[in-house]
């Protein structure tokens, strides 16, 4: 089912006139959002940002990834709740991924909540490991923190985790 559903959305370069509807999204996905100002930042000093686009022009998802030297660290991915356990994160992911490799990027990295047990899953069925802990990392209820997973994949050359 999965693969039918895959084709309605095109992977496109995020630009400021998605803002609006990349703030309902991240609105509707999370009691903590990032800003419209932490999208603006990222659009501004050119850090990969993609947008997943429905076949109408609906945003079904996002992806925010910072370049460093020989890695790439994702800093947002997001799919709609509508539009969420579909493979559209998994599209993202991929196409991610086929970047790192395109340019000879070693390591993708990434925080995920410490509760967030579905994207846990997800990313170690992928082959991405756990490189570490940030105690207090992401904001939770009540003025609470909670910790970040930090994970990392080998995407570079000679990196083989079953997705090639």
């Amino acid at each position: 089912m999965n693969a039918l559903l895959r084709p309605i959305a095109a992977l496109r370069p995020m630009r400021s006139n998605d803002l609006d509807a990349v703030m309902a999204v991240e609105a509707r996905a999370y009691a903590f959002p990032w800003s419209r100002g932490n999208f603006i930042d990222s659009l501004a000093v050119g850090y990969l940002a993609q947008l997943l686009a429905g076949s109408g022009g609906a945003c079904v998802g996002y992806l925010v990834a910072m370049q460093g030297v020989g890695e790439m660290h994702l800093l947002n991915i997001t799919v709609a709740p509508e539009w969420q356990r579909q493979g559209h994160a998994q599209t993202m992911l991929d196409a991610l991924e086929a970047h790192c490799r395109a340019h000879r990027l070693a390591k993708l990295w990434l925080e995920v909540r410490a509760s967030n047990a579905l994207a846990l899953a997800v990313y170690r069925q992928r082959g991405f490991a756990q490189a570490g802990l940030r105690r207090s990392y992401y904001p939770a209820a009540h003025g609470q923190r909670e910790d970040a997973v930090v994970m990392n994949l080998a995407v570079g050359q000679g990196a083989s985790h079953g997705l090639e």
